[in-house]
């Protein structure tokens, strides 16, 4: 499983993208395959997404979770402190499409 990640070009929030725009929730994210680097070309050249990459995940119950140490640190938040940590069913924590 591949997913997109990158950062929002106004907040810098980590954002995952939902096959249809970009969302700050990992659990919101979609397989991109093959399509990863074009989605990140096309979506970095609109300007809608800064510093676009292509990561690899593995599906669990509770939606993608990437492989990588770096990116669930960078999905889920702070490890020091898990009262930062961003939770999927927190309204203030917000999904946007773009």
């Amino acid at each position: 499983m591949k997913l997109l990640t990158g950062n929002d070009l106004v907040t810098g929030d980590v954002t995952w993208w939902t096959g249809e725009g970009w969302s700050r929730h990992v659990e919101d994210a979609c397989d991109v395959g093959d399509r990863g680097e074009g989605l990140a070309k096309a979506e970095e050249g609109a300007r809608r997404v800064n510093v676009p990459y292509v990561i690899d995940a593995v599906e669990t119950p509770e939606g993608p979770r990437p492989a990588h140490i770096k990116d669930r640190i960078r999905a889920l938040g702070p490890t020091v402190r898990p009262d930062l940590t961003l939770k999927p069913a927190d309204p203030e924590a917000g999904s946007w499409v773009i």
